[in-house]
């Protein structure tokens, strides 16, 4: 989505009437931003349009920028709108705070739709919604305390559906998936939506290495991600929930020891083995953006360390270990942005692949790092087994 749609969104993502945080230019609305949204398949509803109708006057943003500390906002270096702050002192309702949280929204607002447009599903279809953002919402009594998910599922339409927020730095889309399928398991929900936002933290993240190198940002892009955890259909994937590779507190930092703890055990108390895995995604960055400016291929080293495990295991000699790395790896194509590559951008094609036959087992891993809040030097991890649903493979059998 280009950005001028993306103003549009976080117009439609705020509550005029309680808060009206988003200003936008009257002639930018009418002449660029509300053509091309009309024709937008998913992002034409009629709340939306009404928001969008509501232009200022330039002279009005002005004085807004200059008296009220307003964020001003840009497209093609011209002035077309501003943001707002909601409180005078209160530094969680400052606008950069606010604007950082009504782009996640709006982000994962699209994610979603996206994710519904592509399903069987219906908004009221979805009786819980976890997001996984990396956000902060609230104020100066409750700074994280969040339930992003409920504005996001109420933006989305998601009339029938209640809600939480899930964090774990890059851990967090796991998590989400692990408590959907955990709640999905047990009965007490149906359709379960797990979301995650973008960051503008995290926006041209690696952007000064490319500078000093005189390349432009090759990071200028807000991701979201959405996925969606519902009853076994008899065809899709299963996620084997027994499989569940888990990190725990006492396993140490090495790096040999966040492997084993994620990918050997949970398969070895199982009776399978490295190789019975067809393919493992990871933390995908991608390495057009990290090796340019003097970082790791961060997909490839953590590919290393499987084989090396595989190796250590006696299932592949060490010859062998490009070989493995070939066929169970993955070059990154995320943006290195958090919890946006952290192996879960694969899960669509993984699910596509074990659909077409061409992959039955697929694991995807993740690492975090909570030693960010400066609370702790722990790292954290979880993965998770995406299997070829049995019941699919008996019909292609009998087919």
């Amino acid at each position: 989505m280009p950005q001028e749609e993306f103003y549009a969104l976080l117009k439609g993502a705020t509550d005029e009437s309680s808060y009206d945080l988003v200003w936008l230019e009257k002639t930018f609305l009418d002449e660029i931003v509300l053509p091309v949204i009309k024709g937008h398949s998913l992002c034409h509803s009629h709340g939306l349009l009404q928001k969008l109708r509501s232009g200022k006057h330039i002279e009005e943003i002005h004085k807004k920028i200059n008296q009220d500390r307003s964020l001003p906002l840009y497209h093609d270096d011209v002035l077309v709108g501003c943001f707002q702050r909601h409180h005078e002192e209160d530094e969680s309702l400052q606008a950069d705070v606010l604007m950082e949280n009504l782009i996640t929204k709006a982000s994962a607002f699209l994610a979603l739709t996206h994710l519904l447009d592509g399903s069987r599903f219906h908004a009221s279809d979805i009786d819980f919604i976890i997001s996984c953002s990396e956000e902060a919402a609230g104020d100066r009594y409750q700074r994280g305390g969040g339930n992003l998910a409920r504005a996001i599922g109420e933006m989305a339409g998601c009339r029938n559906a209640t809600s939480c927020d899930i964090k774990s730095f890059c851990v967090g889309p796991h998590y989400g998936i692990l408590h959907a399928a955990a709640l999905v398991k047990a009965g007490l929900f149906k359709n379960v939506a797990v979301v995650a936002g973008g960051s503008l933290a995290k926006l041209g993240m690696k952007f000064q290495g490319h500078l000093d190198n005189n390349m432009p940002v090759l990071e200028d892009v807000i991701g979201g991600v959405a996925f969606l955890v519902t009853e076994d259909d008899g065809y899709s994937p299963i996620l084997r929930l027994d499989l569940l590779g888990k990190y725990p507190i006492g396993a140490g930092g090495s790096q040999q020891r966040i492997q084993e703890s994620l990918i050997l055990e949970p398969l070895k108390a199982h009776g399978l083995k490295i190789t019975d895995i067809d393919r493992y995604a990871t933390e995908l960055q991608n390495p057009e953006i990290t090796l340019l400016i003097g970082q790791d291929d961060i997909p490839l080293k953590n590919y290393r360390l499987i084989a090396a495990l595989a190796v250590q295991q006696k299932e592949i000699d060490k010859s062998q270990m490009n070989e493995f790395i070939e066929k169970r790896g993955l070059v990154g194509f995320a943006p290195t942005q958090g919890h946006i590559p952290a192996g879960v951008p694969y899960i669509a094609h993984g699910i596509k692949e074990i659909l077409e036959g061409k992959k039955k087992r697929i694991m995807i891993v993740a690492k975090g790092s909570p030693f960010l809040t400066r609370m702790t030097n722990l790292s954290d991890g979880l993965s998770i087994v995406l299997w070829k649903n049995p019941k699919h493979a008996e019909e292609g059998e009998h087919a």
